[in-house]
């Protein structure tokens, strides 16, 4: 058995799961990719054009909050059985997610009803969740509110994980995983769907500059979770003057508690550089400033310096 399945997806992630089906037998009768936004190529746009699946890159398929139609006819003529969502940030009309006759799949890299929402990853580590898992849903009308077809939770958040080593070292491969299982049980007609409870349930917003702004009225533990969290987008951040510091690659330092002034450099050697705060100190592996991102000891940042 196999089933004619539409992605809507991108990154290292999408290609993953895609591949993994195709391989499983299941027909890949379309791929929808935003747009590239920079220089590099999407991996899984890529891999639909080397193996000759139907790509589609459209920033959208809404206008003024209604389906595109001529979109949702180009959809509906290729024939899906069911949406496969392993990595998407577009937000699909009800026309085309509800369509198939087995509707759509989607991943979530948490343990839903907690840390609905586009930046899950870094909401775990800000407010220090200890555990982690993902999910993988059914979409209705909510934020990552519908019925769950399969959860793996009970994985350790390292104390020194930020949103990359997080998602790549842990929840990367659970969730490729997790999405082939699901389908494999679509197929076989042996899928589940539970209801998601509201107890337990949280909703958190994008994680954008305002969120990645330190506040050094905090405490270590406190700035260190969100400089973690903001690892490697946007960037915590501070002002030297006029400039915005984003830091990256940071520890809590063993120290002298209130070191120093918050805010205040105490040394930029070759370890980085040890940043005074409420309670302690912070090691910050990297800088980046408007010339770009640099080691500590290559940022300009001089002993002294106060960050604000």
């Amino acid at each position: 058995m196999s089933i004619k399945i539409a992605v809507f997806g991108q990154a290292p992630f999408g290609r993953d799961v895609t591949t993994r089906l195709a391989k499983a037998g299941h027909e890949i009768v379309a791929v929808h990719v935003p747009p590239d936004s920079g220089s590099r190529a999407d991996p899984l746009a890529e891999e639909a054009e080397g193996r000759g699946w139907p790509l589609f890159r459209y920033k959208g398929y809404r206008r003024k909050g209604s389906a595109i139609p001529e979109r949702v006819d180009e959809y509906l003529a290729l024939g899906a059985e069911l949406n496969v969502l392993p990595f998407t940030t577009v937000i699909l009309p009800p026309e085309i997610i509800d369509a198939p006759r087995h509707r759509s799949v989607c991943f979530h890299p948490s343990v839903l009803p907690a840390f609905r929402g586009g930046s899950a990853l870094a909401w775990q580590i800000i407010e220090g969740a200890e555990e982690t898992g993902i999910s993988v849903f059914q979409p209705d009308e909510g934020v990552d509110t519908g019925p769950l077809y399969l959860q793996k939770r009970g994985y350790s958040i390292p104390k020194t994980a930020n949103t990359a080593s997080l998602y790549f070292d842990t929840l990367y491969p659970l969730g490729v995983e997790a999405m082939v299982e699901t389908v494999a049980a679509i197929d076989s007609g042996t899928a589940t769907l539970t209801s998601q409870s509201e107890e337990g349930a949280s909703f958190q917003g994008l994680v954008n500059d305002e969120v990645a702004r330190l506040d050094l009225a905090q405490d270590v533990d406190a700035l260190d979770r969100r400089i973690r969290g903001c690892d490697p987008q946007p960037g915590a951040w501070l002002r030297l003057r006029d400039e915005t510091i984003r830091l990256h690659g940071c520890r809590i330092e063993p120290t002298s508690r209130d070191a120093g002034a918050p805010g205040e450099v105490l040394a930029v050697d070759e370890s980085g550089l040890l940043l005074a705060v409420r309670g302690g100190a912070l090691r910050v592996q990297k800088v980046r400033r408007e010339t770009g991102k640099k080691l500590a000891l290559e940022s300009g940042l001089v002993v002294g310096d106060r960050l604000v």
